[in-house]
Protein backbone atom coordinates (compact mmCIF):
# COMPACT_ATOMS: atom_id res chain seq x y z
CA UNK A 1 0.00 0.00 0.00
CA UNK A 2 0.94 3.40 -0.91
CA UNK A 3 1.44 5.89 2.18
CA UNK A 4 1.25 9.23 0.76
CA UNK A 5 2.49 11.04 3.29
CA UNK A 6 5.70 9.06 3.03
CA UNK A 7 5.71 10.49 -0.67
CA UNK A 8 4.91 13.94 0.17
CA UNK A 9 7.77 14.21 2.77
CA UNK A 10 10.37 12.32 0.03
CA UNK A 11 9.14 14.60 -2.52
CA UNK A 12 9.32 17.47 -0.18
CA UNK A 13 12.88 16.42 0.01
CA UNK A 14 13.40 15.83 -2.97
CA UNK A 15 12.44 19.82 -3.97
CA UNK A 16 14.49 21.32 -0.96
CA UNK A 17 17.40 19.37 -2.19
CA UNK A 18 17.14 20.90 -5.74
CA UNK A 19 16.48 24.44 -4.18
CA UNK A 20 20.11 24.24 -2.48
CA UNK A 21 21.74 22.97 -5.74
CA UNK A 22 20.38 26.12 -7.63
CA UNK A 23 21.46 28.16 -4.67
CA UNK A 24 24.62 26.79 -5.35
CA UNK A 25 24.75 27.04 -8.90
CA UNK A 26 24.07 30.65 -8.75
CA UNK A 27 26.71 31.45 -5.81
CA UNK A 28 28.92 29.85 -8.79
CA UNK A 29 28.26 32.43 -11.50
CA UNK A 30 28.26 35.35 -9.41
CA UNK A 31 31.60 34.28 -8.30
CA UNK A 32 33.05 33.46 -11.30
CA UNK A 33 35.41 36.02 -11.15
CA UNK A 34 36.56 36.21 -7.47
CA UNK A 35 39.52 35.01 -6.51
CA UNK A 36 40.19 31.74 -4.80
CA UNK A 37 36.57 31.19 -4.83
CA UNK A 38 35.64 27.23 -5.20
CA UNK A 39 33.20 26.11 -7.23
CA UNK A 40 30.54 24.28 -4.92
CA UNK A 41 27.78 21.57 -5.74
CA UNK A 42 25.07 19.76 -3.90
CA UNK A 43 25.12 16.42 -4.40
CA UNK A 44 22.30 14.05 -3.03
CA UNK A 45 22.49 10.49 -4.75
CA UNK A 46 23.33 8.63 -1.56
CA UNK A 47 20.10 10.13 0.16
CA UNK A 48 17.70 9.43 -2.69
CA UNK A 49 19.54 5.98 -3.20
CA UNK A 50 17.16 3.55 -1.43
CA UNK A 51 14.31 5.36 -2.79
CA UNK A 52 11.91 3.71 -5.42
CA UNK A 53 10.04 6.02 -7.19
CA UNK A 54 10.68 7.06 -10.58
CA UNK A 55 11.27 10.71 -9.43
CA UNK A 56 13.43 9.59 -6.84
CA UNK A 57 15.63 7.24 -9.21
CA UNK A 58 15.98 9.76 -11.78
CA UNK A 59 17.28 12.11 -9.16
CA UNK A 60 19.78 10.31 -7.27
CA UNK A 61 20.90 9.14 -10.89
CA UNK A 62 21.61 12.76 -12.08
CA UNK A 63 22.83 14.61 -8.82
CA UNK A 64 25.59 12.73 -7.14
CA UNK A 65 26.32 10.87 -4.28
CA UNK A 66 25.29 12.66 -0.94
CA UNK A 67 23.31 15.56 0.27
CA UNK A 68 25.97 17.55 1.02
CA UNK A 69 27.49 21.00 -0.29
CA UNK A 70 30.83 19.91 -2.13
CA UNK A 71 33.65 22.07 -3.33
CA UNK A 72 34.92 21.04 -6.33
CA UNK A 73 38.41 23.36 -5.96
CA UNK A 74 39.73 21.66 -8.90
CA UNK A 75 37.20 23.13 -11.59
CA UNK A 76 37.55 26.14 -13.03
CA UNK A 77 33.66 27.93 -13.33
CA UNK A 78 32.72 27.84 -17.15
CA UNK A 79 29.60 30.52 -17.27
CA UNK A 80 27.77 28.19 -20.10
CA UNK A 81 28.59 24.35 -17.79
CA UNK A 82 27.08 26.45 -14.91
CA UNK A 83 24.20 27.48 -17.06
CA UNK A 84 23.21 24.44 -18.41
CA UNK A 85 23.71 22.81 -15.08
CA UNK A 86 21.05 25.33 -13.83
CA UNK A 87 18.64 24.29 -17.05
CA UNK A 88 19.14 20.32 -15.71
CA UNK A 89 18.16 21.77 -12.27
CA UNK A 90 15.37 23.44 -13.20
CA UNK A 91 13.71 20.42 -15.33
CA UNK A 92 14.77 18.22 -12.18
CA UNK A 93 12.76 20.88 -10.09
CA UNK A 94 9.80 20.85 -12.34
CA UNK A 95 9.38 17.11 -12.59
CA UNK A 96 8.96 17.56 -8.80
CA UNK A 97 6.80 19.61 -8.92
CA UNK A 98 4.43 17.81 -11.05
CA UNK A 99 5.21 14.90 -8.77
CA UNK A 100 3.44 16.74 -5.69
CA UNK A 101 0.53 18.48 -7.81
CA UNK A 102 -0.10 14.58 -8.68
CA UNK A 103 0.42 13.42 -5.13
CA UNK A 104 -2.25 16.41 -4.33
CA UNK A 105 -4.60 15.52 -6.53
CA UNK A 106 -4.97 11.27 -5.59
CA UNK A 107 -5.41 13.17 -1.82
CA UNK A 108 -8.56 14.98 -3.46
CA UNK A 109 -10.06 11.90 -4.95
CA UNK A 110 -9.62 9.63 -2.52
CA UNK A 111 -11.59 12.66 0.06
CA UNK A 112 -14.02 13.60 -2.44
CA UNK A 113 -14.35 9.32 -3.13
CA UNK A 114 -14.58 9.00 0.69
CA UNK A 115 -17.35 11.58 1.60
CA UNK A 116 -19.69 10.33 -1.29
Amino acid sequence: MINPENSITRTLNALDLIAERHKALSSNLANMHTPNYRRKDISFAAYLGGTSTPLETQLAAKMGPSPVMVDTSDEKIDAATELSEMQKNSLLYTIATRRMTSLITEMRTVINVGSN
